[in-house]
């Protein structure tokens, strides 16, 4: 959590900024103001950032961009930074690319959004966005995982599998042993993809539900409490309760609220809210704080 402010940062919330760490990929969704300072103090470097993800071109959301992107080229990041973002808003985004002079060394590949489905595929699963309901045009983003399988050591060693056998069957789906063949599917058990989803400014509305269906782990705003309710709608934007019943409802794991207002002073009013509507993991994101994907759910092995 690199910064959990709405529109106004605070003395403990910096703008938003939020970097997924995915295996070899470094997801950095809505570098606001003094990111590139957050990822310093998160001991992150912004070589681990493998892609820029933006939602829209509210300042809270995009204003760390110049910043992000010239340290790209400072620090000779020699990998490409593909950058996806609402396609109405590529002239801002293109204002923000070259919003100063600087030796410009940073690959920075522009793919813009403009209809829902995916945006990038990768060892990594599939990056997808969708539509959200907002005052300006803004998206949300979900990563989803392909399902595999993985060993059970146990069944293993009941077929007597073990050493370079294990990785002969890995490639190929099947090995010798013990004088018959033995399948793939005899020694594993099921692996699903696990899901991340990302949804900030939004109204409620079917893509915050598409989005957030089965995630492991769901980042979502909650700029209001229920009492300013109407603020809410009239903003385009969510309450604590509102995040927390989506949750609910889409079998979320583990929920993370965060792009609070800054009328609120008091944060676990937030959490009491939302553990009114949703009896699972609730975290209220905190500047420079680690939140992991739940662990895998194992399926349980009979015999």
């Amino acid at each position: 959590m690199l910064g959990t402010a709405a529109q106004v940062p605070t003395r403990r919330r910096n703008h938003n900024g939020y970097l997924l760490r995915w295996d070899g990929e470094g997801l950095l969704f809505d570098p606001g103001e003094g990111t590139q300072r957050q990822l310093l103090l998160a001991g992150a470097p912004v070589s681990s950032v493998t892609r820029l993800c933006l939602t829209h071109f509210h300042g809270d959301h995009c204003l760390g961009v110049p910043g992000i992107v010239q340290r790209l080229s400072l620090d000779g990041v020699a990998h490409p930074v593909p950058a996806y973002f609402p396609a109405s808003g590529h002239e801002f985004f293109a204002r923000l690319r070259h919003a100063c002079i600087f030796h410009d060394l940073a690959d920075v590949p522009e793919e813009p959004v403009a209809a829902d489905g995916w945006v990038a595929t990768g060892e990594f699963g599939v990056l997808e966005a969708r539509a959200l309901d907002h005052s300006v045009d803004a998206i949300g983003y979900r990563l989803l995982e392909p399902d595999g399988r993985r060993f059970v050591p146990k069944l293993l060693a009941r077929h007597g599998i073990a050493g370079l056998a294990v990785g002969e069957l890995q490639r190929t789906g099947r090995v010798e042993s013990r004088g018959r063949t033995v399948e793939l599917s005899e020694v594993s058990e099921p692996r699903h993809g696990q899901r991340f989803a990302f949804v900030m400014d939004t109204r409620l509305c079917d893509a915050v539900y598409a989005l957030a269906e089965g995630a492991d782990l769901l980042v979502i705003e909650a700029t209001f409490l229920d009492e300013d309710a109407d603020l809410a709608t009239r903003y385009g934007h969510l309450t604590a309760r509102q995040a927390a019943r989506v949750a609910a409802e889409c079998g979320v794991r583990r929920l993370v609220l965060t792009h609070f207002s800054q009328r609120y002073t008091d944060s676990r009013r937030f959490f009491d809210e939302a553990a009114e509507a949703f009896a699972g993991d609730i975290v209220i994101a905190e500047d420079l704080a680690r939140i992991p994907v739940p662990r895998r759910m194992s399926p349980r092995i009979v015999g």
